[in-house]
């Protein structure tokens, strides 16, 4: 079966694979990304698919990018983390390598990725979000990756979930990322701490000071059990349970998926997301209850999605 390349592009890393049809990546490569020179993200992407390629019989090459892309999967329309502003990337990589260039939102790619070979196989209707420095989404209805209209659907995260609350960088208030995401996560154990300096002791004592705070510090803190950082996950599950519960009344899937970097410390929060979804389902008690899943395959979702999108094409 042919082999494709996928990639995944961050703001501050991509990283790229050679992926067979059965979503196993055979072969892989990594570079910093130029994340403020377009021109130089657009070389670096193809200097790694290149790499690739001179070593494999590759056939098409699948990117997944954060940001908007548009509806003919070509153009990056709107990108805030790398400097891309109507950004013909899907020309400019295949100029550049030779090969079909298929381009897809990152956390489609990673929904995809979840969906065909990971936490997702065998239901028809997931729900993917990706919680790290934001809330990224992916939607697969009827065994298809949903993208409305424009090419743009499944931005989960700027969803608003409180009018008129926390800023977000999209320009917008509210929107659920500023509740449910590494960033939420640590801004409410920052909370935490100065409404109550004695609840962060253990918190205080790896971080060094409030200041010093970073996420690894509020997961190895609460699994020693520290109130702040205890409070913190609990706060950020009932968000994300009360958007799950939103988006079942709106799309009714058959499970939902948590990945991204938060979801390695998924012991701390999944169950209290499983209980609060049940509580706040609408119409509970006389419905099939969706499942809560943690993805499965890690850091490697976005690159095998990608892969297969482009196999697909």
């Amino acid at each position: 079966m042919a082999l494709t390349i996928g990639v995944d592009v961050g703001g501050t890393k991509i990283a790229a694979g050679v992926v067979d049809h059965e979503g196993r990546i055979l072969d892989r490569t990594h570079r910093q990304t130029p994340a403020g020179n377009p021109e130089k993200v657009s070389l670096t992407i193809a200097d790694a698919v290149s790499e690739l390629a001179a070593r494999h019989p590759v056939d098409a090459v699948g990117i997944g990018a954060a940001g908007f892309v548009d509806e003919t999967r070509s153009v990056i329309r709107f990108a805030p983390n790398l400097a891309w502003r109507e950004e013909p990337l899907r020309e400019k990589i295949a100029d550049l390598v030779g090969l079909p260039v298929f381009v897809e939102n990152d956390a489609n790619a990673m929904a995809w990725g979840e969906y065909r070979f990971g936490a997702g196989r065998g239901e028809s209707h997931v729900v993917c979000v990706t919680l790290g420095t934001g809330l990224g989404g992916g939607i697969v209805l009827d065994g298809g990756l949903y993208r409305g209209r424009w090419g743009m659907g499944g931005e989960l995260g700027h969803v608003q979930v409180q009018p008129g609350g926390r800023p977000c960088g999209c320009g917008n208030l509210g929107c659920w990322e500023r509740y449910a995401s590494g960033t939420a996560l640590l801004a409410e154990a920052r909370r935490n701490l100065e409404a109550d300096p004695s609840s962060g002791s253990v918190l205080l004592r790896l971080a060094g000071s409030a200041d010093g705070i970073r996420g690894e510090h509020v997961t190895a803190a609460a699994r020693e059990g520290d109130p702040a950082a205890l409070a913190a996950f609990h706060t950020m599950a009932e968000w994300l349970a009360q958007g799950f519960a939103d988006l079942a009344a709106t799309l009714d899937p058959g499970c939902f998926i948590v990945g991204g970097g938060v979801s390695e410390a998924a012991d701390l929060f999944i169950d209290k997301v499983r209980s609060e979804f049940a509580d706040r389902l609408v119409g509970r008690g006389h419905r099939p209850l969706a499942e809560i899943r943690v993805a499965e395959l890690g850091p490697a979702a976005g690159v095998v999605g990608a892969a297969d999108l482009a196999r697909q094409r």
